[in-house]
């Protein structure tokens, strides 16, 4: 059975401090490197990850998101999810993760969450 590629568009995101990465394919472990890759070496304040193209996702998948959540939380920045499908829900849901991931049905929902997830993670002013 052949393997079907993950493509992955690294674009610009419309707001300053953020990055979409427009997936295309299942993330599954013989092709999430070059995903991993790209989610480390990330430094904008905001990744956005456009699930909308993403059939499914195996459990490396799911560990990459997790590692990357985790980076993400540790440096103070944020890490969204986009159009992912209720199987990639239910994925999640049975891997007790989803939780960890804030999720939107759009790009344009993402991007106008921007201001107040960049407003939440500045430390307070005195």
């Amino acid at each position: 059975m052949p393997q079907e590629p993950l493509v992955i568009e690294d674009l610009l995101g419309a707001k300053t401090g953020q990055r979409i990465l427009r997936l295309t394919g299942p993330i599954i472990i013989n092709n999430l490197f070059d995903l991993q890759a790209r989610m480390r070496a990330n430094k904008t304040q905001i990744l956005i990850l456009d699930f909308t193209g993403v059939p499914y996702i195996d459990s490396a998948g799911v560990g990459a998101l997790v590692g990357a959540y985790i980076t993400h939380q540790r440096d103070g920045r944020k890490l969204f999810l986009v159009g992912a499908s209720q199987r990639i829900h239910n994925t999640l849901m049975v891997t007790h993760v989803e939780q960890f991931f804030q999720f939107f049905p759009t790009l344009g929902d993402a991007e106008q969450a921007v201001p107040e997830a960049l407003a939440w993670t500045k430390p307070p002013t005195s």
